[in-house]
This record gives structure tokens, sequence and C-alpha cells, in this order.
């Protein structure tokens, strides 16, 4: 079972405490291009969905990045979470070898 999200390149200089309260989750996406990382930003509300459907190191996730053209498979490899409040506040995916 494949899942699609869209992410957004995270804006230069953009503070990840400022992100959340407008309702975007930082990301990172490793491994689209040899050993280079983007960092991205998701929606709150896709992340929610995304995390009652998909399981750690297990579920394909299609990632979509429009404004780089960039679309490929990857699997969602860490989820961290606020250890108090328990809301999602990062989440990191690594790119298919054949991605």
């Amino acid at each position: 079972m494949a899942i699609t999200v869209e992410c957004k390149q995270r804006p230069d200089g953009s503070k990840p405490n400022a992100l959340r309260r407008s309702g975007l989750i930082p990301a990172n996406l490793y491994g689209h291009n040899g050993s280079e990382s983007i960092s991205l930003v998701v929606d709150a509300k896709v992340v929610e969905r995304l995390l009652k459907q998909a399981r750690v190191n297990s579920t394909s996730v299609i990632v979509n990045i429009p404004e780089l053209n960039w679309s490929g498979g990857t699997v969602l490899r860490e989820v961290q979470r606020h250890p108090a409040k328990g809301f999602t506040y990062h989440l990191s995916f690594f790119a298919n070898a054949k991605g």
C-alpha cells in the first residue's frame, strides 16, 4: 500500500516553531540524490492522515515536491513527537534506492 504526500521545500531562514504555529510540520528527505538531503514542510492535517495509515520503516510513501519537479518512493523513517504534549514535530523520509 503506497500513500502519496505532497510536500513543499522549506523556506530559507524559517524557524521550526513558527512553521508549526502556522500548521506546517518540518520534515527532511534523505537519499533522493545520493547523500544530499532536502528540508521540507508538510501540512499538519496531511501528517495526521499519514500517521493513521503509515508505519515507520515499513510503509511506502510517495513524496511529491512540485517546486523541485521531484516525485519518488520513500519510507517514513522517523517520527519525532513532543515528549509531554504528544504532538508530531518532525518527520524523516528516506528515498528508495530506485526512488
